[in-house]
Protein backbone atom coordinates (compact mmCIF):
# COMPACT_ATOMS: atom_id res chain seq x y z
CA UNK A 1 0.00 0.00 0.00
CA UNK A 2 1.41 3.23 -0.71
CA UNK A 3 0.33 6.49 1.17
CA UNK A 4 1.93 10.05 0.96
CA UNK A 5 3.53 11.58 4.06
CA UNK A 6 1.35 13.57 5.56
CA UNK A 7 2.83 16.90 5.33
CA UNK A 8 3.38 16.39 1.55
CA UNK A 9 -0.49 15.84 1.67
CA UNK A 10 -0.50 19.61 2.94
CA UNK A 11 1.81 20.84 0.69
CA UNK A 12 -0.10 19.56 -2.55
CA UNK A 13 -3.26 20.66 -1.48
CA UNK A 14 -2.08 24.33 -1.33
CA UNK A 15 -0.02 23.93 -4.01
CA UNK A 16 -2.75 22.21 -6.57
CA UNK A 17 -3.71 24.30 -9.81
CA UNK A 18 -1.34 26.87 -8.94
CA UNK A 19 2.60 26.43 -8.89
CA UNK A 20 4.90 23.61 -9.27
CA UNK A 21 5.91 21.66 -6.30
CA UNK A 22 8.64 19.86 -5.46
CA UNK A 23 8.61 17.41 -2.03
CA UNK A 24 11.82 15.14 -1.76
CA UNK A 25 10.82 11.35 -0.04
CA UNK A 26 7.43 12.16 -0.37
CA UNK A 27 6.81 8.77 -0.09
CA UNK A 28 8.70 6.98 2.66
CA UNK A 29 10.96 3.90 2.07
CA UNK A 30 9.20 3.68 -1.78
CA UNK A 31 9.19 0.21 -3.62
CA UNK A 32 8.70 -0.08 -7.48
CA UNK A 33 5.07 -1.80 -8.36
CA UNK A 34 7.18 -3.35 -11.50
CA UNK A 35 10.69 -4.04 -12.52
CA UNK A 36 12.13 -2.61 -15.93
CA UNK A 37 11.45 -5.81 -18.09
CA UNK A 38 7.67 -6.26 -17.12
CA UNK A 39 7.38 -2.39 -17.85
CA UNK A 40 8.63 -3.86 -21.74
CA UNK A 41 6.67 -6.64 -21.03
CA UNK A 42 3.19 -4.50 -20.30
CA UNK A 43 4.16 -2.32 -23.42
CA UNK A 44 3.64 -5.68 -25.72
CA UNK A 45 0.01 -6.13 -24.90
CA UNK A 46 -2.69 -5.74 -27.52
CA UNK A 47 -4.26 -3.06 -25.66
CA UNK A 48 -1.36 -0.59 -24.29
CA UNK A 49 -0.56 2.39 -25.79
CA UNK A 50 3.32 2.67 -26.00
CA UNK A 51 5.93 4.31 -27.44
CA UNK A 52 9.84 4.79 -27.33
CA UNK A 53 11.55 8.77 -27.59
CA UNK A 54 15.21 8.70 -28.84
CA UNK A 55 17.34 11.63 -28.43
CA UNK A 56 20.73 12.23 -30.42
CA UNK A 57 22.20 15.94 -30.69
CA UNK A 58 19.34 17.99 -29.04
CA UNK A 59 16.94 15.99 -31.29
CA UNK A 60 14.28 14.03 -30.44
CA UNK A 61 12.18 11.92 -32.30
CA UNK A 62 9.41 8.85 -31.43
CA UNK A 63 8.83 5.58 -32.17
CA UNK A 64 5.56 4.11 -31.60
CA UNK A 65 5.36 0.64 -29.56
CA UNK A 66 4.72 -2.44 -29.08
CA UNK A 67 8.45 -2.74 -30.02
CA UNK A 68 10.40 -6.31 -28.96
CA UNK A 69 13.68 -5.30 -29.41
CA UNK A 70 15.43 -2.74 -27.07
CA UNK A 71 18.86 -3.34 -27.78
CA UNK A 72 19.06 -1.33 -31.14
CA UNK A 73 18.29 1.52 -29.35
CA UNK A 74 22.01 1.42 -27.46
CA UNK A 75 22.91 2.21 -24.11
CA UNK A 76 21.80 5.78 -23.55
CA UNK A 77 19.38 8.26 -25.31
CA UNK A 78 16.65 6.80 -24.78
CA UNK A 79 13.06 6.35 -22.76
CA UNK A 80 10.43 4.12 -22.84
CA UNK A 81 6.89 5.35 -22.08
CA UNK A 82 3.76 3.02 -21.50
CA UNK A 83 0.52 4.65 -20.95
CA UNK A 84 -2.13 3.70 -18.46
CA UNK A 85 -0.03 1.13 -16.62
CA UNK A 86 -2.78 0.94 -13.91
CA UNK A 87 -4.85 -0.84 -15.78
CA UNK A 88 -2.39 -3.70 -16.06
CA UNK A 89 -0.38 -3.73 -12.99
CA UNK A 90 -2.58 -4.11 -9.70
CA UNK A 91 0.65 -2.88 -7.26
CA UNK A 92 0.79 0.34 -10.01
CA UNK A 93 -3.01 0.95 -9.40
CA UNK A 94 -2.42 0.93 -5.51
CA UNK A 95 0.11 3.56 -6.49
CA UNK A 96 -2.53 5.90 -8.18
CA UNK A 97 -4.54 5.24 -5.05
CA UNK A 98 -2.37 7.48 -2.97
CA UNK A 99 -3.79 10.25 -4.88
CA UNK A 100 -7.22 9.42 -4.38
CA UNK A 101 -7.73 13.06 -1.85
CA UNK A 102 -8.71 14.14 -5.43
CA UNK A 103 -11.39 13.25 -7.56
CA UNK A 104 -11.59 9.90 -9.62
CA UNK A 105 -13.01 11.92 -12.37
CA UNK A 106 -10.54 13.77 -12.80
CA UNK A 107 -7.83 10.90 -12.98
CA UNK A 108 -6.49 9.73 -16.17
CA UNK A 109 -4.18 7.31 -15.96
CA UNK A 110 -0.26 6.39 -14.32
CA UNK A 111 2.22 6.12 -17.38
CA UNK A 112 5.48 4.80 -16.19
CA UNK A 113 8.55 5.25 -18.44
CA UNK A 114 12.17 3.75 -18.44
CA UNK A 115 15.01 5.47 -19.59
CA UNK A 116 18.50 5.02 -20.37
CA UNK A 117 21.10 7.47 -18.95
CA UNK A 118 20.24 10.43 -21.28
CA UNK A 119 17.05 9.56 -21.84
CA UNK A 120 14.02 12.00 -21.98
CA UNK A 121 11.07 13.54 -24.14
CA UNK A 122 12.50 16.82 -24.19
CA UNK A 123 11.32 20.48 -22.87
CA UNK A 124 7.42 20.40 -23.18
CA UNK A 125 4.27 21.95 -21.92
CA UNK A 126 1.21 19.48 -20.81
CA UNK A 127 -2.74 21.00 -20.88
CA UNK A 128 -3.07 18.37 -17.44
CA UNK A 129 -1.92 18.38 -13.60
CA UNK A 130 0.90 15.48 -13.64
CA UNK A 131 2.52 14.54 -10.33
CA UNK A 132 6.21 12.50 -10.59
CA UNK A 133 7.23 9.81 -8.99
CA UNK A 134 10.67 8.89 -9.20
CA UNK A 135 11.23 5.33 -8.62
CA UNK A 136 14.88 3.63 -9.11
CA UNK A 137 17.33 5.29 -10.22
CA UNK A 138 18.01 9.63 -10.81
CA UNK A 139 16.66 12.19 -12.89
CA UNK A 140 17.10 15.64 -13.37
CA UNK A 141 14.29 17.35 -13.46
CA UNK A 142 13.88 21.19 -14.70
CA UNK A 143 10.82 22.92 -14.25
CA UNK A 144 10.06 26.97 -16.04
CA UNK A 145 7.28 29.60 -14.82
CA UNK A 146 4.55 29.73 -17.06
CA UNK A 147 3.86 32.14 -20.05
CA UNK A 148 4.33 32.13 -23.74
CA UNK A 149 6.79 29.43 -25.24
CA UNK A 150 7.61 28.59 -28.45
CA UNK A 151 7.30 25.92 -30.57
CA UNK A 152 10.44 24.23 -30.70
CA UNK A 153 11.58 23.76 -34.66
CA UNK A 154 11.82 20.55 -36.43
CA UNK A 155 9.49 18.57 -33.69
CA UNK A 156 6.09 19.68 -35.22
CA UNK A 157 4.74 15.84 -34.10
CA UNK A 158 6.22 15.97 -30.28
CA UNK A 159 4.55 19.38 -28.93
CA UNK A 160 7.96 20.50 -27.79
CA UNK A 161 9.48 24.42 -26.53
CA UNK A 162 11.77 25.76 -26.60
CA UNK A 163 14.74 25.91 -23.67
CA UNK A 164 13.59 27.86 -20.74
CA UNK A 165 14.79 29.49 -17.60
CA UNK A 166 14.29 27.26 -14.54
CA UNK A 167 12.33 27.56 -11.49
CA UNK A 168 12.95 24.27 -9.87
CA UNK A 169 16.17 22.25 -10.68
CA UNK A 170 16.26 19.39 -8.66
CA UNK A 171 17.95 15.77 -8.86
CA UNK A 172 14.79 13.26 -7.67
CA UNK A 173 16.01 9.96 -6.14
CA UNK A 174 13.15 7.17 -5.20
CA UNK A 175 10.48 8.44 -3.21
CA UNK A 176 10.73 12.02 -4.43
CA UNK A 177 7.50 13.70 -5.93
CA UNK A 178 7.33 16.86 -8.08
CA UNK A 179 4.24 18.64 -8.72
CA UNK A 180 3.40 20.14 -11.70
CA UNK A 181 0.31 22.22 -13.18
CA UNK A 182 -0.80 22.56 -16.76
CA UNK A 183 1.13 25.34 -18.53
CA UNK A 184 4.50 24.94 -17.03
CA UNK A 185 7.04 24.13 -19.13
CA UNK A 186 9.31 20.97 -17.77
CA UNK A 187 12.24 18.19 -18.94
CA UNK A 188 13.54 15.37 -17.29
CA UNK A 189 17.07 13.93 -17.82
CA UNK A 190 18.05 10.94 -16.99
CA UNK A 191 21.35 10.65 -15.00
CA UNK A 192 21.49 6.52 -14.47
CA UNK A 193 18.95 3.73 -15.52
CA UNK A 194 15.81 4.81 -13.65
CA UNK A 195 11.75 4.43 -13.61
CA UNK A 196 9.68 7.13 -13.62
CA UNK A 197 5.82 7.16 -12.43
CA UNK A 198 3.47 9.99 -14.16
CA UNK A 199 0.21 10.06 -12.62
CA UNK A 200 -2.41 12.56 -14.75
CA UNK A 201 -4.71 14.34 -14.18
CA UNK A 202 -7.35 16.00 -16.75
CA UNK A 203 -10.46 18.21 -17.09
CA UNK A 204 -12.53 19.09 -19.87
CA UNK A 205 -12.20 21.33 -23.11
CA UNK A 206 -15.30 23.24 -23.95
CA UNK A 207 -15.05 21.44 -26.93
CA UNK A 208 -15.41 18.39 -25.33
CA UNK A 209 -18.07 19.44 -23.32
CA UNK A 210 -20.23 21.03 -25.73
CA UNK A 211 -19.05 17.85 -28.25
CA UNK A 212 -20.74 15.53 -25.24
CA UNK A 213 -23.80 17.77 -24.41
CA UNK A 214 -24.59 17.49 -28.68
CA UNK A 215 -24.08 13.72 -28.64
CA UNK A 216 -26.71 13.44 -25.34
CA UNK A 217 -29.06 15.21 -26.84
CA UNK A 218 -28.83 13.51 -30.21
CA UNK A 219 -29.20 10.38 -28.08
CA UNK A 220 -32.40 11.06 -26.27
CA UNK A 221 -34.12 13.10 -28.69
CA UNK A 222 -33.94 16.17 -26.51
CA UNK A 223 -32.94 20.22 -27.62
CA UNK A 224 -35.54 20.42 -30.23
CA UNK A 225 -36.85 23.83 -29.16
CA UNK A 226 -36.31 26.35 -31.88
CA UNK A 227 -35.72 29.49 -31.38
CA UNK A 228 -38.54 32.40 -31.63
CA UNK A 229 -38.59 36.31 -31.75
CA UNK A 230 -41.55 38.75 -31.79
CA UNK A 231 -39.26 41.72 -33.83
CA UNK A 232 -37.09 41.34 -36.54
CA UNK A 233 -33.90 43.41 -37.96
CA UNK A 234 -34.78 46.38 -40.04
CA UNK A 235 -31.50 45.66 -42.11
CA UNK A 236 -32.62 42.31 -43.81
CA UNK A 237 -28.77 41.11 -43.78
CA UNK A 238 -27.74 41.75 -40.34
CA UNK A 239 -27.92 39.18 -37.53
CA UNK A 240 -29.68 41.67 -34.64
CA UNK A 241 -28.16 41.53 -30.66
CA UNK A 242 -31.62 40.47 -29.61
CA UNK A 243 -31.63 37.48 -31.95
CA UNK A 244 -27.93 36.72 -30.86
CA UNK A 245 -28.75 36.74 -27.26
CA UNK A 246 -31.94 35.19 -27.64
CA UNK A 247 -29.75 31.80 -29.04
CA UNK A 248 -27.29 32.41 -26.30
CA UNK A 249 -30.02 31.90 -24.19
CA UNK A 250 -31.35 28.45 -25.98
CA UNK A 251 -28.20 27.41 -25.29
CA UNK A 252 -27.90 28.57 -21.66
CA UNK A 253 -31.06 27.13 -20.71
CA UNK A 254 -29.95 23.66 -21.76
CA UNK A 255 -26.76 24.29 -19.96
CA UNK A 256 -28.58 24.89 -16.77
CA UNK A 257 -31.40 21.83 -17.21
CA UNK A 258 -29.60 19.50 -14.08
CA UNK A 259 -31.59 16.81 -15.69
CA UNK A 260 -29.81 17.43 -18.95
CA UNK A 261 -26.29 18.44 -17.71
CA UNK A 262 -25.77 15.92 -14.62
CA UNK A 263 -26.18 12.80 -17.15
CA UNK A 264 -24.01 14.05 -19.78
CA UNK A 265 -21.53 14.64 -16.88
CA UNK A 266 -21.52 11.30 -15.53
CA UNK A 267 -21.31 9.62 -19.08
CA UNK A 268 -18.42 11.93 -20.21
CA UNK A 269 -16.06 11.85 -16.82
CA UNK A 270 -16.66 7.90 -16.35
CA UNK A 271 -14.77 7.24 -20.08
CA UNK A 272 -11.16 6.29 -20.20
CA UNK A 273 -8.88 7.54 -22.59
CA UNK A 274 -7.25 4.54 -23.05
CA UNK A 275 -8.76 1.05 -23.23
CA UNK A 276 -9.68 -1.11 -19.92
CA UNK A 277 -7.84 -4.70 -19.57
CA UNK A 278 -11.18 -6.38 -19.54
CA UNK A 279 -11.18 -9.92 -19.22
CA UNK A 280 -15.00 -11.19 -20.47
CA UNK A 281 -15.74 -14.39 -18.20
CA UNK A 282 -16.42 -17.76 -20.60
CA UNK A 283 -18.21 -19.28 -19.50
CA UNK A 284 -20.45 -16.59 -18.05
CA UNK A 285 -20.88 -16.76 -14.11
CA UNK A 286 -24.54 -17.17 -12.86
CA UNK A 287 -26.26 -15.40 -9.92
CA UNK A 288 -26.09 -18.53 -7.49
CA UNK A 289 -22.31 -19.26 -8.85
CA UNK A 290 -21.35 -15.73 -7.73
CA UNK A 291 -23.26 -15.14 -4.47
CA UNK A 292 -21.65 -18.88 -3.50
CA UNK A 293 -17.95 -17.29 -4.55
CA UNK A 294 -18.72 -14.24 -2.28
CA UNK A 295 -20.24 -16.28 0.84
CA UNK A 296 -16.93 -18.93 0.69
CA UNK A 297 -14.99 -15.69 1.28
CA UNK A 298 -13.75 -14.26 -2.26
CA UNK A 299 -14.20 -10.66 -3.39
CA UNK A 300 -14.93 -8.38 -6.19
CA UNK A 301 -12.05 -6.59 -7.21
CA UNK A 302 -12.44 -3.63 -9.53
CA UNK A 303 -10.93 -3.99 -12.45
CA UNK A 304 -7.63 -1.38 -13.04
CA UNK A 305 -8.51 2.19 -14.65
CA UNK A 306 -12.31 1.69 -14.12
CA UNK A 307 -14.01 4.92 -13.34
CA UNK A 308 -17.30 4.13 -11.30
CA UNK A 309 -18.84 7.94 -10.92
CA UNK A 310 -22.26 9.54 -8.67
CA UNK A 311 -23.77 12.50 -9.07
CA UNK A 312 -24.29 14.65 -6.12
CA UNK A 313 -27.99 14.64 -5.43
CA UNK A 314 -28.57 11.65 -7.58
CA UNK A 315 -28.78 8.46 -5.24
CA UNK A 316 -30.25 5.94 -8.13
CA UNK A 317 -27.71 6.61 -10.88
CA UNK A 318 -24.15 4.99 -11.32
CA UNK A 319 -21.86 6.01 -14.05
CA UNK A 320 -19.83 3.31 -14.99
CA UNK A 321 -17.29 3.62 -18.50
CA UNK A 322 -19.47 5.99 -20.05
CA UNK A 323 -22.85 4.29 -19.58
CA UNK A 324 -25.71 5.01 -16.79
CA UNK A 325 -27.56 2.64 -15.35
CA UNK A 326 -30.03 3.66 -12.85
CA UNK A 327 -30.78 1.30 -10.25
CA UNK A 328 -33.67 0.86 -7.87
CA UNK A 329 -34.76 3.00 -4.85
CA UNK A 330 -33.36 2.04 -1.64
CA UNK A 331 -30.03 1.16 -2.25
CA UNK A 332 -28.09 4.44 -1.99
CA UNK A 333 -25.69 3.24 0.46
CA UNK A 334 -24.70 0.31 -1.51
CA UNK A 335 -24.30 2.19 -4.43
CA UNK A 336 -22.15 4.32 -2.81
CA UNK A 337 -20.44 1.30 -1.63
CA UNK A 338 -19.67 0.14 -5.55
CA UNK A 339 -18.57 3.46 -6.31
CA UNK A 340 -15.91 4.80 -3.70
CA UNK A 341 -14.67 0.81 -3.18
CA UNK A 342 -12.37 -1.20 -5.36
CA UNK A 343 -12.40 -3.99 -2.80
CA UNK A 344 -15.89 -5.41 -2.66
CA UNK A 345 -16.63 -7.98 0.00
CA UNK A 346 -20.11 -10.12 0.52
CA UNK A 347 -21.64 -7.92 3.33
CA UNK A 348 -20.85 -4.37 1.21
CA UNK A 349 -22.91 -6.43 -1.52
CA UNK A 350 -25.92 -8.02 0.15
CA UNK A 351 -28.56 -5.07 -0.60
CA UNK A 352 -27.07 -4.97 -4.41
CA UNK A 353 -28.11 -9.12 -4.36
CA UNK A 354 -30.97 -8.70 -3.02
CA UNK A 355 -32.58 -7.07 -5.10
CA UNK A 356 -32.97 -8.91 -8.54
CA UNK A 357 -32.49 -5.55 -10.96
CA UNK A 358 -29.52 -4.47 -9.20
CA UNK A 359 -28.42 -8.59 -8.71
CA UNK A 360 -28.89 -8.61 -12.56
CA UNK A 361 -26.53 -6.19 -13.23
CA UNK A 362 -24.00 -6.55 -10.87
CA UNK A 363 -23.59 -10.03 -12.18
CA UNK A 364 -23.49 -8.61 -15.96
CA UNK A 365 -20.62 -6.15 -14.79
CA UNK A 366 -18.77 -8.99 -13.31
CA UNK A 367 -19.68 -11.25 -16.53
CA UNK A 368 -18.17 -8.30 -18.51
CA UNK A 369 -15.04 -7.77 -16.73
CA UNK A 370 -14.96 -4.39 -14.37
CA UNK A 371 -15.28 -6.64 -11.61
CA UNK A 372 -13.45 -9.81 -10.86
CA UNK A 373 -13.25 -12.67 -8.19
CA UNK A 374 -10.26 -12.71 -6.31
CA UNK A 375 -9.55 -14.62 -2.93
CA UNK A 376 -8.80 -12.70 0.51
CA UNK A 377 -5.09 -12.31 1.49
Amino acid sequence: MYSLQPDALDAIRHHWQQRPLYIPAAFADFIDPLEPDELAGVALEETASSRVIIQQQGQWRAEPGPIEDFSRFGDQGWQLLVQAVNHFVPAAAELASAFRFLPDWRFDDLMVSFAAPGGGVGPHVDNYDVFIIQGQGRRRWQVGNRGPHRPRAGHSTMALVEDFDAIIDVEMAPGDLLYIPPGYPHCGQTLVPSLSYSVGFRAPSQQELISQLADCLQDQDLGKRRFISNSEPAQPQRISQAHQQGMAKLISQLVADTATLGPMLGTLLSQNRFELDLQPLQPPLSLSQLQHALQQGQHLQRVGGLKCLQLEGDDTSLFLDGQRWCLPNGLADAITDLARHHKLEFPMLTPLLSNPQSAAELLQWVNQGYWYLQDNH
